[in-house]
């Protein structure tokens, strides 16, 4: 039986580094694609893009935004994916609080301030403390400079108009895993918790020694957990 293709949805401003370990760990024994996060305003049409050029079937796995992304995805074409890993997201959309709080770095972008919108959004408090803060600021600031204002205005966007999820994940029938590091100061460990039960048969692997990025803090225990995940037997459940 041929192996599945993982197809990966990085956060916020990130790109394939963010699943570096992922991609060179798991490639043995799967096809690993990438998908982008910055082709459109509305997760709608990030997804549906996707879509378009994925494979008929895949496993999928999403980290923050990219989990956002993997849900709409999910809720779009259940149908295509084999299964699913959340990492470091959330159902949930974004409060008028919160939607309200993206606008100034928006404008800020927009008027060629995006230096101080990156140090804004790379957030070493969301880190492990065990983390080593001033390797991974640097490399999530390369990331983002990479990718650009335009992308992360499309981004912000995108996040400030996303849709509730809760009852997506009411009706998921794939081998699902909901991944978080245990000091992940984005999306606590109760948070994705909550989610877990949420999902009919989820399991939860929290990660020690990692925050908002386990894939980068503690990326071996990130793989063998995505590795259990991509071995569990496709099993039909309703």
């Amino acid at each position: 039986m041929p192996r599945e293709t993982l197809l990966l949805i990085p956060p916020m401003l990130c790109d394939a580094r963010v699943f570096a370990d992922q991609i060179r760990d798991l490639s043995h024994d799967h096809a690993v694609m990438i998908a982008p996060t910055h082709k459109g305003e509305r997760m709608e049409e990030i997804a549906s893009q996707i879509l378009t050029w994925a494979p008929s079937k895949f496993a999928l796995a999403g980290m923050g935004m990219g989990g956002m992304v993997a849900m709409e995805v999910l809720r779009r074409a259940a149908d295509r994916v084999t299964r699913i890993a959340l990492i470091s997201t959330s159902p949930q959309a974004d409060t008028p609080q919160a939607a309200a709080a993206r606008e100034p770095q928006i404008i800020a972008a927009r008027a060629g301030q995006f230096d101080r919108v990156v140090q804004h959004e790379v957030n070493s408090t969301w880190m492990a403390p065990t983390t080593d803060k001033v390797g991974l600021v640097r490399l999530l600031t390369d990331m983002a400079l990479a990718l650009g204002p335009d992308a992360y205005v499309k981004q912000a966007r995108a996040l400030q108009r996303r849709k509730d999820q809760q009852a997506t994940l009411r009706k998921m029938t794939q081998p699902t895993v909901v991944i978080c590091g245990m000091d992940d100061g984005q999306y606590p460990l109760k948070r994705h918790q909550f989610m877990a039960e949420f999902i009919p048969y989820a399991a939860l692997e929290v990660i020690d020694g990692a925050g908002y990025l386990p894939t980068l803090e503690a990326p071996d225990a990130v793989s063998d957990a995505l590795r259990r995940w991509m071995r569990q037997p496709l099993v039909l459940r309703r």
